[in-house]
């Protein structure tokens, strides 16, 4: 027999897919604002966050509703090379795929994208910038220079990556969108909405304003460490549904089980 939890539990594996996209006022907000700044007449566009406050999901969204009406690239994943980032935006200007070990003249790239100037303009998402080098972040913004191509440049709010960022942008973006870790009420929506969208109404309820704000206290209201937490918390549930149901409140989730997940996760030691 399969446990009521089992479909909550995998609710919270993480994910990129915008189709797990949970619309809060603080994402809505900085949403509408990079949705807003590409219309302007900016170079580049720098998203910064912590990691799990949903930059990548972010993305992924404004990817997918701009994609029919822009010429837009998602560049979900970072290039392991200066040779493979050329390549792809070769790919993104031409529409034609380089063999594997064709060298690109990065200069000739740079002139290309000068002469496309007021006739396209191309938008591409870098996700994960935190994992290009100095080297390759000064060419993308020499590639913004052309004004072909305008970059919307997604990293971690960390002292390291602030410094790549004020070194090699800082004349050069024009707007900065920040996204930050939930407060209590947008955490109780994402958690609410997530199980609400699989119909599992009754363990939404049993999950009252004392348990979020525990949540919300050993997670930070980060949202990555929200989806490992309640990931636990499903497993532990389920673990005593099947073994030991006596022991489970259905109407009202037990704290001793959200302690069981904290410990689990290592935010209580014992």
């Amino acid at each position: 027999m399969k446990s009521r939890y089992a479909v909550a539990k995998e609710v919270f594996v993480d994910s990129v897919d915008t189709m797990d996209y949970i619309e809060l006022e603080s994402s809505y907000k900085a949403f509408k604002k990079l949705e807003q700044s590409i219309e302007k007449p900016l170079k580049m566009i720098l998203l910064f966050g912590s990691p799990g406050t949903g930059k990548s999901m972010l993305l992924g969204r404004l990817y997918e509703k701009l994609k029919d009406k822009k010429e837009i690239h998602y560049f979900d994943t970072p290039a392991i090379s200066q040779k493979e980032f050329y390549h792809k935006i070769f790919l993104v200007l031409t529409g034609k795929e380089l063999p594997p070990n064709t060298e690109v003249n990065f200069s000739a790239l740079v002139n290309y994208c000068k002469k496309l100037r007021g006739k396209r303009e191309i938008v591409i998402l870098l996700d994960e910038a935190q994992m290009y080098g100095p080297e390759l972040m000064e060419k993308i913004r020499l590639l913004s220079d052309s004004r072909a191509i305008k970059f919307i440049v997604s990293l971690h709010k960390t002292e390291d990556e602030d410094l790549i960022a004020k070194a090699h942008f800082q004349s050069r973006i024009w707007e900065v969108v920040e996204l930050k870790n939930a407060s209590v009420e947008d955490l109780a929506t994402y958690i609410h909405k997530k199980l609400l969208k699989r119909n599992l109404f009754e363990i939404a309820n049993s999950l009252k304003p004392k348990h979020i704000q525990m949540i919300h206290k050993f997670t930070r209201g980060n949202f990555r460490e929200c989806n490992k937490m309640m990931y636990a918390i499903f497993e532990v549930s389920e673990y005593y549904d099947l073994h030991e149901p006596n022991k489970i409140n259905y109407t009202n989730m037990s704290r001793k089980i959200i302690e069981m997940a904290a410990i689990k996760l290592g935010y209580i030691h014992v």
